[in-house]
């Protein structure tokens, strides 16, 4: 039998529908795999194995009843750390969370469950999704595939290392300021970040509210598809999610060139200056070559309060945070200091052992921002320009269909290399945190390679609700790249 961890989820499911392979032999070639790369990967918090198994026996039973299989049948799942999955721990990445076990799924892991995933562990991540690495984990850094001495991105770096290295062939993460598409960028991964409000956020535990937003990170962009329609729609138990369906989502992922074809493509000029990577440059104005090739009308514009997105970015979301985090106390759930001789100094050490450097740093920032005599000069002003960003976005929009632009200024950086330096780390989102200010969908693909075999991500932004248009039309560039059918082995291969 050929390698069931080679292939992507749609073929996956393909060939258990087929009668080619078992869920259970599926499950097992890649709980195997994870066996065998976790120690120099560290890409899991949790490995369910038994309930994996588990659910890969009752879909093989369903089969030979003649039941119906679902779209994403058979198909092993990592879940990043920061959604519930019922009965099993939900650690954030933090010790605060360490003896959480949520009594019921995230609204999107359900339904992936219902289409028939079968989910195989929690994936590592910055501990509340705050960092642009992994290694801001309570239980340790994730390493890129890659090249094991580096970061594969963050938060969702685990997710992002676990598709990469072939332990699943889909796996969920988050994206709050580009962690999704950011990760996947630096692992050689599909990595899709859908419009604010098109996936639902209950069991997500919250970051930052107005931002946060779950999403997949896949082999092939017909994957991220696939998923991102399972996902999405309306629900009760979500205010913030728009009653609208997903119907054209999976269908738009064809890989057919025709979606160039007289496609308009901005190029923001602001995202083509100082601090780019000449690697990353040329790599991503390939892709543009490429579809100029292929019939799309590309086209340099200025979105000049671009300038001021990184900084909005972490004004609003350490605010945000500040807010949110405020409800681990060690009172409702989690991590309790039982030493403490009253409830003040209960707060006080349980939040000084449960929570890590870069959770309080950003926690002490947003309390900042949003105090007397501040919330006017930062917070305000940040709001302002939050909606100069998305009014100038809407202008963009009117003259082009998609923006294209890199999705991180370098390639990966080294494990190590930028923790003692904040504001460089927080640079690596600079790409990418406009998509979340203005609640755009936006998805990451892998377009080559540096010199040093490190894989580049070029990336692609769209309307309000239309992932067809920019899944299309990063379909149509995978098909003609071919960027990862010419990727050095794995480096967890060579050792």
């Amino acid at each position: 039998m050929a390698d069931l961890t080679a292939s992507d989820a749609t073929a996956l499911s393909a060939i258990f529908r087929s009668g080619e392979a078992s869920a259970a032999e599926i499950a097992e070639a890649h709980l195997k795999r994870m066996e065998a790369t976790e120690p120099s990967l560290h890409s899991f918090v949790t490995i369910m194995r038994d309930e994996a198994m588990a659910q890969a026996t009752a879909l093989d039973e369903a089969r030979s009843r003649g039941e119906r299989a679902g779209p994403l049948a058979a198909v092993p799942v990592a879940v990043k750390d920061v959604l519930t999955v019922r009965g099993h721990p939900t650690t954030c990445g933090s010790r605060i969370l360490s003896r959480f076990l949520p009594p019921y799924d995230a609204t999107c892991v359900a339904r992936i469950r219902a289409a028939g995933a079968v989910i195989v562990g929690k994936t590592n991540m910055d501990e509340f999704a705050m960092g642009s690495s992994t290694e801001h984990s309570a239980f340790g850094p994730t390493r890129n595939p890659w090249d094991l001495t580096r970061v594969p991105g963050g938060s969702s770096g685990g997710s992002a290392a676990a598709v990469a290295s072939r332990q699943v062939p889909l796996a969920l993460g988050t994206d709050t300021g580009g962690s999704i598409r950011q990760p996947a960028a630096f692992s050689g991964a599909v990595g899709l970040k859908p419009t604010y409000g098109r996936v639902s956020r209950f069991g997500l535990v919250a970051f930052a509210s107005s931002l946060d937003q779950a999403g997949p990170l896949s082999r092939s962009v017909r994957d991220a598809a696939a998923a991102l329609a399972i996902m999405a729609g309306p629900d009760a138990r979500d205010m913030t999610v728009a009653a609208r369906g997903a119907e054209d989502i999976a269908q738009a992922a064809s890989g057919k060139g025709s979606a160039l074809s007289g496609l308009r493509v901005g190029v923001p000029e602001e995202f083509f200056g100082e601090g780019l990577d000449p690697e990353v440059d040329a790599a991503v104005k390939e892709c543009l070559r490429v579809m100029q090739a292929g019939g799309a009308q590309v086209r340099t514009i200025a979105i000049p309060s671009l300038r001021f997105a990184i900084a909005t970015y972490y004004i609003v979301a350490t605010a945000e945070a500040s807010s949110n985090l405020a409800r681990f106390d060690g009172v409702r759930y989690g991590l309790r200091d039982t030493e403490a001789g009253t409830l003040a100094a209960m707060y006080d050490r349980t939040r000084q052992a449960g929570f890590g450097e870069e959770v309080k740093r950003r926690i002490m920032l947003g309390t900042y921002v949003l105090s007397a005599g501040y919330h006017d000069a930062y917070y305000l002003k940040a709001m302002q320009a939050r909606g100069l960003i998305r009014r100038e976005l809407e202008t963009a929009f009117t003259e082009c269909d998609i923006l294209v632009a890199p999705t991180t200024p370098t390639t990966a950086f080294r494990l190590g290399e930028k923790l003692d330096d904040p504001l460089a780390m927080y640079l690596a989102d600079v790409f990418t945190v406009t998509a979340n200010l203005a609640g755009l969908p936006a998805v990451s693909i892998p377009c080559g390679f540096s010199r040093e075999g490190l894989p580049i991500g070029c990336q692609i932004i769209g309307r309000h609700f239309e992932e067809s248009t920019i899944l299309g039309a990063a379909a149509a560039l995978e098909a003609s790249l071919d960027a990862m059918d010419d990727a050095p082995p794995l480096a967890v291969d060579r050792k």
